[in-house]
């Protein structure tokens, strides 16, 4: 006798149940809309990439994170573990075949071999926006701008996109003289709302060798008390104005005018790990749940392209985590339990009458009615606990009599009240009232 395989999964990895999985279809059908409607096209890139491609800007945490192996012809090669970085190997690609500024989107599944923990997994959704080819604030004020839209779409609206500008806080880094370990510093600085300040201050303090310069670098990142005065103590700290402030200043500017700015916090502490971001950078945070982490970050990268090709392509993108965010809708009980597209299911009094069910199913779609027709002439107990699960609203009933005038009875299975003698037609009419 054969031995049975235990069923299982890897740690940090999932099943989804239709539930879940339409959940999180519809979510993605909600954010694409509105990646749309601001005019972002979509594409898509390979799963496995060459190590090299993934791991040529990158650092030690990226590396221990990747899942990378040796492929039957021997070639090194790595699953994504973001959508960004084979974007920039796909502009460098296909740079003669693109437009520009170019802004598309994708949205797809990553890998990190992270530990696993509420909200983050192994595997996981990542839905990208991106803009190339323009260094302009109106490019990095639209990401800013979808970011928000997207999530008020889905709901979401209680919520503070953090931002802060990488030029600046180099600046700063460079004029007390640590410009050499900005990486490190960065990375440091970036865990603070992990780790908290003390253990910081700690690594910080091991980096830069000097508790005068630590102490300089937590003045920086402690900001004022709103978004101007936060803008004009790290522009004096930076040695005064520059260019990055003015662009923090321009966005401050569309943000007012577009009525939107109490959404948005300049935060000097944010600063996002990965080094290869240049300019503006954001991560946004749910009001009700902030110890999620951000669900939604990014951030201005106008070098990333360039490792691949010798032109210098300006970018700005954000990635808002799916699986995140679910974590988090869930935990603030934001979420509605779907089983299934269903309008109405047909049941089944009477195997004799299947071809009348399938006719009526026919009519329904066509006047915009999802429906299904039970395939088996089960007890009619079975029948209502399968409509159940599916969270399917309305239940149709057709006896003989029915088949014979061209009615139905259509019954509300949750407050189980009838209506007999309908049409199809009428049957669907009030269904598509009660949406």
């Amino acid at each position: 006798m054969d031995t049975i395989i235990q069923p299982r999964i890897l740690k940090g990895f999932r099943d989804f149940l239709p539930s879940a999985e339409i959940q999180r279809a519809d979510l993605i059908q909600k954010i694409t809309e509105v990646y749309q409607s601001f005019g972002f096209v979509p594409i898509d890139t390979p799963v496995l990439e060459y190590t090299e491609i993934l791991l040529r800007k990158s650092n030690g945490e990226t590396e221990k994170q990747v899942f990378r192996f040796e492929d039957n012809g021997g070639r090194d090669v790595a699953m994504r573990f973001d959508l960004t970085v084979p974007f920039a190997r796909f502009t460098a690609e296909h740079k003669n075949e693109l437009y520009f500024p170019f802004k598309r989107y994708h949205i797809a599944k990553v890998w990190r071999g992270e530990k696993p923990q509420a909200g983050r997994y192994r595997e996981f959704v990542q839905c990208d926006i991106d803009t190339v080819g323009s260094d302009s604030a109106a490019a990095d004020f639209e990401i800013l701008s979808v970011m928000r839209s997207a999530l008020a779409k889905i709901g979401v609206t209680d919520i503070t996109i953090r931002m802060n500008h990488r030029g600046v806080f180099n600046r700063f880094l460079a004029k007390i003289g640590v410009a050499d370990r900005s990486e490190d510093i960065l990375r440091s600085v970036d865990k603070l709302a992990k780790i908290g300040q003390e253990k910081v201050a700690s690594e910080l303090e091991e980096i830069t060798g000097s508790t005068e310069k630590t102490q300089d670098i937590l003045k920086y990142i402690a900001g004022g008390k709103d978004f101007e005065s936060t803008l004009e103590l790290i522009e004096n700290l930076a040695g005064g104005p520059a260019e990055d402030t003015k662009r923090l200043r321009e966005l401050r500017g569309m943000m007012i005018s577009s009525g939107i700015q109490d959404t948005y916090v300049l935060d000097t502490s944010i600063t996002r790990g990965l080094d290869y971001y240049t300019g503006v950078v954001y991560e946004t945070f749910l009001n009700q749940l902030p110890s999620i982490g951000s669900v939604c970050s990014g951030g201005r990268y106008d070098n990333l392209a360039g490792l691949y090709m010798k032109e210098k392509v300006p970018g700005v993108g954000a990635s808002i985590g799916l699986d995140r965010l679910i974590a988090g809708l869930e935990q603030l009980d934001l979420t509605g339990k779907k089983g299934s597209y269903l309008d109405a299911e047909i049941f089944c009094l009477d195997a004799n009458l299947s071809i009348e069910y399938q006719k009526t199913a026919f009519q329904l779609r066509n006047k915009g009615i999802n429906v299904e027709v039970f395939p088996d002439a089960k007890k009619m107990g079975q029948q209502y606990a399968v409509a159940e699960a599916k969270c399917i609203p309305w239940g149709i009933l057709i006896k003989e009599e029915d088949a014979r005038n061209g009615t139905l009875t259509l019954k509300n299975l949750l407050n189980r009240e009838q209506f007999e003698g309908l049409t199809a037609e009428q049957a669907a009419e009030k269904i598509i009232s009660s949406r």
